[in-house]
């Protein structure tokens, strides 16, 4: 995978192709690596958009003669990230013959299933839907990207007009055109017919470019999407959005306020599909959400069929006043806006619709602007609302971009739904994979940096959650998260160091939690420590340090999570990580074993609590989970091992036979245990305990 280039304001987007590299590669090794290049860098297109092409002479598997063969980016994939097999390869003689078989633009999506049967070489890869505007233009090598600067062109009142000004007969241009067969018949003309054009821009939608090798074509993208910058910059004399109408709140406020909305707002669109979301304050978005021109932008909606598609046509622009932001009436005011707003998307479904639309779709918004604080985006996982933010600052730069030079015009809200509701669209979102169980929700994990916490991660991650690691060892923590971060996306792995005795450090892990996931669903208190002491010896440092780490700390966090829970009005699931101890007393554990059974205690007390809000409270009781376990690295395996009088080295042995089952307990196990409980599998549970000990008669729950 290619690293994403990290380019500063104003910086020109430069040639990164190596010769020497390039030297000895293939003409698709040569593609993957143009495509690598181009995807690494966001101003050039975004993430998911955008496709490469090759023509390239291929030896026949079949007849052993040589064919040219369309080598280009298939259904899905993005450009930065793609391998070899992310491409679909074509045979160019029966694309050609293709035509013979198109019967005009009301039979066109037709045209989508022929491609299967172009199929060179058994590839599995899909063909995408941008297939025909690559086959057919008269250049070996092509690509089509979305850079800001070109879409801000190409999204102006006078685009044709500008585009020929700017590039002075190097781009030809062609008038909005929902991307198709007959699309890919245009293109093939525009190329035949002006043979010198390195390219086109495609009104509202973005840029094509072609050349003879493919070092020719990845340079002329870059050198067009240049010569747009500049010229932008040069001549854009209009302040942007109009200049500033209100002020810009504090970073520290922004993100205490994004906080508190975000649960509360992830509740009220979570009804039908949970919810992840986004916050975004970067100086992009709080230019436009602090403009004088926020509320018309916005509802001219996005031009780039790729932005609306993750943005929906158009954003929310929720009520604050800056200058005297009122959160309470802020509150108050959703209800009403999330109505209008979802009236408004279900009038403009059914002015739109035809006889064999599908049907309406979730109508609430995915971009939430506030002035003063920022932007929010909602989505179905973490990645897609980000990616969805991604997007819309994307739009944001076309509509500066355009209106510095001209007049910004969004898509004709025919076509937008034409592309929204396109069969084919629909098509590829019932082909998505079932979502896994725990998609959409968020979990705290405390002491997360220990063997335990670490395998519960695993296991919640694994099932599609988002998980918030919190330990108070800074280092091990981040080691933790590092672990996880080579299994997972780091869309979907957090940490927070904190201390849970700490009532500030409590409300610090919330505020990251939500303004990272936007709200809390599963709770697992694991954070633990253990000691031995006989009565006698046990002091009040120990006695009390055993208490404030389990009851008061699993108090503090469960009474935060249960806060937080109850505004989402979603209901939640906590689990308790105690111990067989606290059903079995244990000689020399006074300390110990007194603080896990007020733990059990205090799950069962939250329960009572929690059934009316749909919060479920359970407790998962493991025994001698010695591997992998931090508790059992320090004193408390010595102190075991003499009340046990048998030597530290024998500790696993002693515990597996003790054992009913004659196992070892393993940190996993416990993980599987939450995350049955965490989960609907256990929906209509609370107040229960799972006992994972291999097996203890005395510590049967009765």
């Amino acid at each position: 995978m290619t690293a994403f280039v990290q380019a500063q304001p104003g910086e020109s987007i430069n040639s990164l192709w190596d010769d020497a590299r390039a030297a000895a590669m293939s003409e698709p090794e040569l593609l993957l690596y143009r495509s690598n290049l181009l995807g690494s860098d966001l101003r050039v297109t975004n993430f998911g958009g955008g496709n490469t092409s090759a023509k390239v002479q291929m030896n026949d598997y079949l007849t052993g003669e040589t064919s040219e063969v369309l080598w280009v980016k298939g259904s899905g994939g993005d450009l930065g990230s793609i391998k070899l097999e992310g491409f679909s390869t074509l045979y160019m003689d029966k694309l050609r013959a293709l035509k013979a078989r198109y019967r005009g633009l009301e039979f066109e999506d037709e045209m989508v299933d022929y491609l299967p049967h172009c199929t060179f070489n058994l590839n599995p890869r899909a063909a995408s839907i941008d297939t025909p505007l690559h086959a057919y233009i008269n250049r070996a090598h092509v690509d089509h990207m979305h850079p800001d600067a070109i879409i801000a062109i190409a999204a102006c009142a006078n685009s044709k007009t500008l585009t020929q000004t700017i590039f002075g007969g190097k781009l030809g241009w062609l008038p909005w055109q929902r991307p198709g067969y007959d699309l890919g018949l245009k293109l093939e003309a525009l190329s035949c017919d002006q043979p010198k054009l390195d390219g086109i821009i495609l009104e509202g939608h973005g840029l094509f470019t072609w050349g003879d090798t493919a070092k020719s074509c990845y340079e002329t993208t870059l050198a067009m999407i240049r010569l747009a910058e500049e010229w932008l910059h040069e001549n854009s004399k209009q302040p942007a959005f109009g200049g500033p109408k209100s002020t810009v709140l504090a970073a520290d406020v922004r993100a205490e306020l994004a906080a508190r909305l975000m649960p509360v707002l992830r509740g009220k669109i979570s009804q039908d599909e949970i919810k992840l979301g986004h916050f975004d304050d970067s100086a992009a978005v709080l230019e436009f959400v602090c403009s004088q021109d926020l509320t018309a932008l916005a509802a001219l909606g996005t031009s780039c069929p790729d932005h609306f598609l993750r943005t929906k046509i158009r954003p929310l622009v929720l009520e604050l006043d800056p200058a005297a932001p009122d959160f309470d009436a802020l509150l108050a005011g959703l209800d009403a806006q999330l109505t209008a707003y979802r009236a408004d998307y279900t009038a403009y479904y059914e002015r739109c619709k035809r006889a064999n639309s599908p049907a309406v779709r979730d109508a609430n918004p995915i971009i939430y602007l506030i002035p003063g604080i920022g932007m929010l985006s909602f989505a179905k996982d973490k990645a897609t609302a980000r990616i969805a933010a991604e997007f819309y600052i994307n739009a944001i730069n076309v509509m500066r971009g355009a209106n510095g030079v001209d007049q910004y015009v969004g898509l004709a809200e025919q076509e937008a739904f034409n592309i929204e509701y396109w069969l084919l669209e629909e098509a590829k979102l019932q082909r998505m994979p079932k979502p896994k169980s725990l998609a959409g929700r968020v979990a705290l994990v405390t002491g997360g940096a220990g063997g335990i916490g670490q395998a519960v991660a695993r296991q919640l991650l694994s099932e599609g959650a988002c998980v918030m690691l919190t330990d108070i060892d800074a280092e091990a923590l981040a080691a933790a998260e590092m672990n996880l971060l080579k299994g997972s996306s780091r869309d979907n792995v957090a940490s927070c160091r904190a201390d849970i005795t700490t009532e500030a450090d409590i409300e610090a892990i919330v505020h990251a939690t939500s303004l990272r996931f936007g709200g809390l669903d599963i709770l697992v208190s694991n954070a633990g420590i253990a000691s031995a002491a006989k009565l006698e010896d046990t002091t009040l440092e120990i006695w009390q340090r055993n208490q404030n780490i389990l009851v008061t700390g699993y108090f503090l966090v469960s009474r935060a999570a249960f806060r937080l829970m109850k505004l989402q009005k979603t209901g939640g699931s906590m689990v308790f990580v105690a111990s067989k101890n606290g059903l079995v007393a244990s000689a020399g554990a006074s300390a110990y074993c007194t603080a896990k059974a007020a733990e059990i205690h205090l799950a069962r007390c939250v329960a009572l609590e929690g059934a009316a809000h749909g919060i479920r409270v359970n407790v998962v009781n493991p025994d001698a989970v010695i591997r992998g376990s931090r508790i059992w690295d320090g004193k408390w395996k010595e102190e075991r091992a003499a009340s046990n009088k048998i030597g530290s080295d024998d500790i696993e042995e002693f515990y597996r036979q003790r054992s009913m089952l004659k196992l070892s307990v393993l940190p996993e196990d416990i993980a599987e245990a939450v995350y049955f409980l965490a989960s609907d599998k256990a929906g209509k549970s609370t107040g229960n305990i799972i006992n994972v000990d291999a097996g203890n008669a005395a510590a049967f729950t009765r």
